[in-house]
């Protein structure tokens, strides 16, 4: 089975803007990936995310998979934004007519369903506490990585650089 990561919008936001306080260290991940023969996927839903600030074209695609989002990732979405509604306090009257599911439900759910995704990287910090609230509830398949932490820190290596 192949180890795989998925990068959501945010990492792809740092990794594209040279003058992004974060960006050296999403480039360091990148290239740590494909150095280490990890396969990267995108979500079509971080690539919608991407185009509202962004153009399509930015997005190094040779490098990745991209998953798009089915079925299977839909029911556990909705599992997932049940938890996160609950843990909110949001009322069925606040859902109703309809509930606007958090992207980062969907693409947890796509993680979490897609086995060979170990890691989900972000420096999102609402992401981060949507993976605490997950995480007291039930337990997520996959980990979740915050490149604030620089990647070299990450996986115990030396920085002689």
């Amino acid at each position: 089975m192949t180890h795989s990561v998925l990068l959501d919008t945010s990492f792809f936001i740092r990794l594209l803007n040279d003058e992004d306080p974060l960006h050296q260290n999403a480039k360091g991940y990148f290239k740590y990936y494909l150095e280490s023969e990890i396969l990267l996927k995108i979500s079509t839903i971080s690539i919608a995310e991407y185009c509202v600030g962004g153009s399509i074209d930015d997005l190094p695609f040779l490098k990745m998979q991209i998953l798009p989002f089915n079925y299977d990732h839909a029911k556990r979405t909705g599992i997932f934004a049940r938890i996160i509604f609950e843990h909110k306090n949001t009322s069925t009257i606040r859902l109703y007519p309809r509930a606007i599911i958090p992207n980062d439900s969907k693409l947890f759910a796509q993680a979490d369903i897609d086995k060979t995704i170990t890691h989900f990287v972000t420096s999102d910090s609402r992401s981060l506490n949507t993976y605490k609230i997950l995480s007291s509830k039930i337990k997520p398949r996959f980990k979740i990585i915050d490149i604030n932490t620089p990647y070299h820190e990450q996986y115990g290596y030396l920085n002689l650089k």
